[in-house]
């Protein structure tokens, strides 16, 4: 009998610890005492509690701290502690953020709060001024508070992420909209590509390149000169890059890869992941045949041990298995975006960051 493999557990965004965090500092700023464990509510109802791992308190502010947990998911901000210190504000000045230790500054337009903002996403300040709003309420006081939210090592951790391509700088951002994180779902990642985007837009590029990896990117970045927040690390995502550009539109999108990746994309993969398929090399053979390639070429290519083994194959024969690929991926890529006034080209490279394939923009 197979053995049962349990389920992946969930754990719970940087912005649900800093809600914790900063509603158990509230509570102490008002009653003197800090709740431990202390519970928040989620944006679903969900009513999750918190143990605390920093407890401070001086006459003027309180300071308390959570553990991040992300359950089975390989998040960078795992183990991370997110701290709240809390101040008393000005009457009639509700909420005001603030960016501690190891948390970022917003400093380019197009993500969910302004240049200069601290890098505290909507949902979680939500959540944050909500769980003031409760302590305040059961205490009979205003909720007119100073939080800073401080994530220590977090600019180390931040080298990790895509947050200075975004114009994020010092820091993490605390992020979330369910205040759950789902294992593997990759919801980060889909995010930055996201904001990505919207970065680029705002600062009114008219054409962004979506690259499969590291060398991808530099390729095509040396190929068009382009600046850095017009590169969007979209990974295996394609799918997910081009149906927010649907609503989301860039007039021209370069997507760049290697030859298995786009192989994969012409034989009409959205998600280019290994786990999603692998690439059918007797697709690869008919593309070669189309491209002129000989009946020979075909069998070998069929069993060939990689993609980047077959496309050597068709090479040598001086077939441009690349150019074929490139066309049939940009099919695939242009019907995710069909109806809108976006072009889509495709640039194939090698590990050595050679350009052995182009499905070029349509005129």
């Amino acid at each position: 009998m197979a053995k049962q493999v349990p389920p992946l557990r969930r754990g719970w965004t940087t912005g649900t610890c800093a809600a914790a965090a900063a509603k158990a500092a509230y509570a102490a700023l008002v009653t003197g005492e800090f709740p431990d464990p202390v519970a928040v509510t989620l944006p679903r109802g969900e009513r999750p509690s918190f143990a605390l791992a920093v407890t401070r308190k001086d006459e003027s502010s309180a300071t308390a701290g959570v553990v991040k947990d992300a359950g089975d998911d390989p998040d960078v901000t795992h183990g991370a502690v997110v701290c709240a210190t809390v101040r008393k504000g000005a009457a009639g000045t509700g909420v005001t953020f603030r960016a501690g230790e190891g948390v970022g500054t917003v400093t380019r337009a197009g993500l969910p709060v302004a240049p200069g903002e601290p890098a505290i996403n909507p949902v979680p300040r939500r959540m944050i001024a909500d769980a003031i709003a409760e302590i305040a309420a059961a205490a009979g006081g205003g909720a007119d508070v100073d939080v800073e939210i401080s994530i220590p090592g977090g600019a180390a951790l931040a080298a990790k992420t895509l947050n200075g391509r975004l114009g994020i700088v010092g820091g993490l951002s605390i992020l979330g909209t369910t205040g759950i994180v789902v294992p593997y779902s990759c919801s980060a990642w889909i995010h930055s590509i996201r904001s990505g985007i919207d970065v680029a837009r705002a600062a009114g590029l008219s054409h962004i390149a979506g690259a499969t990896g590291a060398n991808s990117e530099a390729a095509v970045q040396k190929l068009y000169k382009l600046p850095e927040i017009a590169l969007i690390d979209m990974g295996d995502f394609v799918g997910g890059m081009l149906k927010y550009l649907r609503t989301h539109p860039v007039p021209r999108v370069t997507i760049a890869g290697g030859v298995a990746k786009m192989a994969k994309l012409a034989q009409g993969f959205t998600d280019l992941h290994s786990k999603r398929g692998e690439v059918d090399r007797l697709e690869l053979a008919k593309l070669a045949v189309a491209a002129g390639g000989s009946a020979p070429l075909c069998e070998r290519i069929v069993t060939a041990n990689t993609a980047a083994e077959a496309f050597a194959l068709a090479g040598a024969e001086g077939i441009a298995l690349g150019d074929a690929a490139a066309r049939a991926a940009q099919v695939t890529a242009a019907g995710l975006v069909a109806g809108r006034d976006i072009a889509v080209e495709i640039v194939v490279f090698d590990r050595d960051r050679n350009l052995v394939g182009r499905a070029p923009f349509k005129v």
